[in-house]
């Protein structure tokens, strides 16, 4: 039975990214260091990935953690990079990028845009850290993006979903524009991140109506190793964690699809 749910898991790992898919994640987004909130990962990363997987991949385009504005030579990276996935077959990247007023670039988007095409493109959550998040929404429908990751403005989707619900009746309106106008592009989907999981993603819904849902998965795995110097620990990590692996459970993805997919029976 065909889902009425697309599912994207998030991954920085290839042990990860194998999980997502035994577990029936519709697609990945591939990063590296999620603990910062997901960066370019490497070639070998993505090109592994592209080999051992048979799902869509979208691939994370962000140089560096921390603020989505970003200087002259970090958008160059950011272009080389997208070029990279699309000369390999990938099939979509993910950004964002802002102006210092907090609002969407639109003259750079639509760069990345058009050097992506025909990949796939989904502008991620740098939507939540914008000035007006509506007037934000309409500015990336501009830039004729794909899809737009969101919370709503907020740290956790939960308390965002009035928002969400507002920009898929705005996304809504915009289709019967386009179709009355015999405009053949795709619509832009909507997809909710942060904080789902099994257990709220029925809320999520019934205050959302959202189909397209981004979670992690996460579960840790214990290191290999038996030596441990615990007195030393690498990038501020508390020592007890540096011998967590983190990863993806594919149980909890298969369970986020039972769950939406209850909603229908």
């Amino acid at each position: 039975m065909k889902s009425h749910f697309e599912i994207e898991v998030c991954v920085d790992s290839i042990e990860a990214a194998i999980e997502a898919e035994r577990g029936k994640a519709d697609r990945i987004e591939l990063c590296s260091a999620l603990i910062e909130g997901g960066i370019t990962p490497s070639m070998a990363l993505i090109s592994m990935a592209k080999q051992k997987l048979n799902i869509p991949i979208m691939v994370m385009i962000r140089p560096r953690a921390g603020d989505f504005c970003y200087s002259d030579l970090e958008f160059e990276l950011m272009k080389k990079d997208i070029s990279y996935c699309k000369d390999i077959g990938i099939d979509g990247v993910v950004f964002g990028i802002l102006t210092p007023e907090g609002e969407i670039d639109k003259e750079r988007t639509k760069e990345l845009v058009l050097i992506a095409y025909p990949m796939k493109v989904c502008f991620h959550r740098a939507i939540d850290m914008t000035r007006d998040y509506f007037q934000a929404f309409v500015d990336i429908m501009q830039c004729k993006v794909d899809r737009v990751l969101t919370s709503g403005g907020e740290n956790k989707a939960i308390d965002g979903a009035f928002r969400i619900a507002k920009i898929i009746e705005i996304a809504k309106l915009e289709k019967e524009r386009k179709s009355s106008n015999k405009d053949k592009t795709n619509p832009i989907e909507i997809m909710v991140g942060s904080g789902v999981n099994p257990d709220n993603a029925e809320e999520i819904y019934n205050k959302t109506k959202a189909t397209h849902y981004h979670f992690s998965a996460k579960t840790e795995k214990e290191s290999l190793m038996r030596y441990r110097n615990n007195a030393v620990s690498m990038g501020g990590l508390q020592p007890e964690l540096e011998y967590k692996i983190a990863s993806v459970c594919a149980e909890k993805v298969l369970k986020l699809r039972e769950t939406l997919n209850k909603l229908f029976l």
